[in-house]
């Protein structure tokens, strides 16, 4: 797994998220694939540090995943 993503049981209930944070990848990717832009997501969220390499290996990440 990517060091940007964590799961964790207690977190809610074991979904992918953000390293040190409770935001779903799922979320993120969502509003990515919606139009946002890095800019959008420092804006919404200025406490997640996120860059386009990041964004590029979640999506490199779960197409590997949903290739097998």
């Amino acid at each position: 797994m990517l060091d940007i993503i964590e799961t964790k049981p207690n977190v809610l209930g074991g979904m992918p998220v953000f390293r040190g944070t409770r935001i779903p990848i799922e979320r993120v990717m969502a509003l990515f694939v919606q139009g946002y832009k890095i800019k959008d997501f420092k804006s919404d969220y200025p406490y997640l540090k996120i860059t386009k390499k990041d964004i590029a290996e979640i999506f490199a990440y779960y197409h590997q995943l949903a290739s097998k």
